[in-house]
């Protein structure tokens, strides 16, 4: 299945790359990098929810319409007209 974590670390290795050219100062290039670090993980896991999600509404969608093509309107059609005909055959 398609995954977008190379995608995500490909972006976050680029942030890190910058921090480590242009910041000088130590405690604030660790802090910078905890903090790209931290949204890495959150956003893999956003995107895995997201995946998922859908995976499991597209599953959900083609049961739905697979259930529906199992419906028998011929038979449905024969059980109407039985209805009609028992309640104008009353009158």
């Amino acid at each position: 299945m398609f995954t977008l974590d190379a995608t995500i670390d490909a972006v976050q290795t680029g942030k890190k790359q910058l921090v480590k050219t242009f910041v000088q100062n130590e405690k604030v290039a660790e802090a910078m990098n905890t903090f790209i670090d931290a949204q890495a993980s959150y956003t893999k896991q956003a995107a895995k929810v997201g995946t998922d999600t859908f995976a499991t509404l597209a599953s959900e969608m083609v049961k739905t319409s697979q259930e529906a093509m199992k419906f028998d309107y011929t038979k449905f059609g024969e059980g109407i007209m039985k209805a009609y005909t028992a309640t104008t055959t009353k009158k």
